[in-house]
């Protein structure tokens, strides 16, 4: 029989998954490391488990006792999975910027959640940092994983994301592109994949009022870089020793929205519902673009699963609420409203009578006119009913090359709403507008009162 002993071994070997329509217009070969499919959603499993195995064999932590972590979620995702299979207690700090969803998932396994103040520095003492290590310096048999600064962290994936990225790329990785928080994946895993080849370049992607991208230029600690933002997971106010700053070639600052909007486009476009962090990691790559060719391979390590953040990125209220999604309607808006989505149209070689008996059948007051794949024209059915009535019935056997008008506008998806009215009047009653997938969809006079 094939089966685990238990959850902690399926932690790990997890896929690597090309990337094709956000990334459309790169030449390199893109592909991601598309860590939600460990037990916790999350690459943070993989060094969860390293910390505590590491702090049982140096007997840190007995039997029966207590795991402290601050935490945005992920890592206590991680270490609760491998309390309850251990048999351990676990009590999480965490701030008030997380995800309503991650700290349900983390009280789902029977944690304690300590939720502590975004605004304030690390050395408060009402930080999550802080109220941590004074837990663990008051609880009994309690051990505090930190993973900031303790180096099981980027070990963790020194021993397991480095070697699975060379296996499964035959060692053809060009650019390793990993958000930064901690520091632990891009440090261990970038450390591997240097020593197979040092010529392999190493992207950081790092979050507006975060200091790491000025630290690593410069080694100065700017307090003046800090300030509030709301991307999840990565960036930090103080300096990890996990992060390897010698390892990493570039760091890449990604501001929230583009994060937010990006994680949205993976899950509508690539079928791949991913956490803030990813959609962070996969915009900064977009930004430098530029710096690939055709031959380069690049592996896009991501962090957790995008179920953390239905309430957050992946709802419209929320995201509009912060200026994220425009509040105009667009053509992409009013297609999505439509019931009937069907493109519609009549070939120029088919009489008028066809296309009359079409109109009034379907309910049709206009109708695209095609050549083959391409629109030609357009007859409305004043035109159709204009000619019947104007022209004896044999004449109803003409083809509407004869009295098709110019075809209908084509429109860009992304059309404001406001703009339509420069495309549609009395005279033209429609536009024509291809969606991301390519297909085409006609939008009428009533499609946009149905709209409003």
């Amino acid at each position: 029989m094939q089966f685990h002993h238990n959850i902690l071994s399926t932690i790990g070997n997890t896929p690597l998954v090309q990337l094709h329509r956000v990334v459309a217009d790169v030449p390199a070969t893109i592909l991601m490391k598309v860590e939600t499919f460990n037990p916790g959603h999350s690459i943070k499993d993989r060094m969860a488990l390293k910390m505590l195995e590491d702090a049982e064999q140096r007997g840190d932590i007995k039997p029966g006792g207590t795991i402290i972590e601050c935490t945005s979620g992920n890592t206590g995702m991680g270490l609760a999975i491998a309390a309850a299979v251990k048999g351990y207690k676990c009590i999480f700090t965490t701030t008030d910027k997380q995800s309503k969803e991650k700290m349900d998932l983390l009280r789902a396994f029977g944690a304690e959640v300590i939720v502590c103040p975004t605004n304030v520095e690390s050395q408060d003492p009402r930080s999550y940092y802080s109220v941590a290590a004074r837990l663990s310096k008051e609880m009994p048999n309690s051990y505090w994983c930190n993973q900031y600064d303790n180096l099981s962290n980027r070990q963790a994936h020194y021993e397991s994301t480095g070697p699975e990225i060379w296996a499964q790329t035959e060692g053809r990785v060009t650019h390793l592109l990993t958000g930064v928080g901690t520091g632990g994946t891009i440090s261990g895993t970038g450390r591997y994949i240097k020593e197979q080849n040092p010529k392999v370049k190493v992207w950081g992607i790092d979050t507006y009022g975060s200091v790491l991208k000025k630290y690593h230029e410069t080694r100065e600690f700017d307090e003046k870089e800090i300030y509030p933002y709301i991307t999840e997971g990565i960036g930090e106010d103080i300096i990890p020793k996990n992060i390897d700053f010698e390892i990493i070639d570039h760091f890449e600052k990604v501001s929230d929205k583009d994060g937010a909007l990006m994680a949205r486009r993976l899950a509508r476009e690539e079928g791949i519902m991913l956490g803030y962090s990813a959609g962070s990691a996969v915009a900064g790559m977009l930004q430098l673009k530029d710096q690939l060719t055709k031959d380069d391979i690049v592996v896009i390590v991501i962090h957790d699963h995008g179920s953390r953040y239905v309430g957050k990125i992946y709802n419209d209220d929320w995201m509009r609420e912060r200026g994220f999604l425009d509040t105009e309607l667009r053509v992409k808006d009013i297609i999505a409203r439509k019931n009937d989505k069907s493109f519609i149209a009549v070939s120029k070689n088919q009489t008028v009578r066809e296309a009359f008996d079409l109109m009034k059948s379907r309910d049709l007051s206009q109708l695209p006119v095609v050549d083959g794949e391409d629109i030609v024209g357009a007859i409305s059915e004043t035109a159709v009913l204009n000619f019947l009535l104007e022209n004896p019935l044999r004449h109803a056997e003409q083809t509407l090359s004869q009295i098709m008008s110019e075809a209908f506008p084509m429109v860009d998806e992304s059309l404001p709403f406001s703009q339509l009215r420069m495309y549609i009047s009395k005279e033209t009653p429609a536009v024509v507008a291809r969606d991301r997938a390519g297909d085409k969809h006609i939008i009428t006079q009533y499609d946009l009162i149905q709209a409003m």
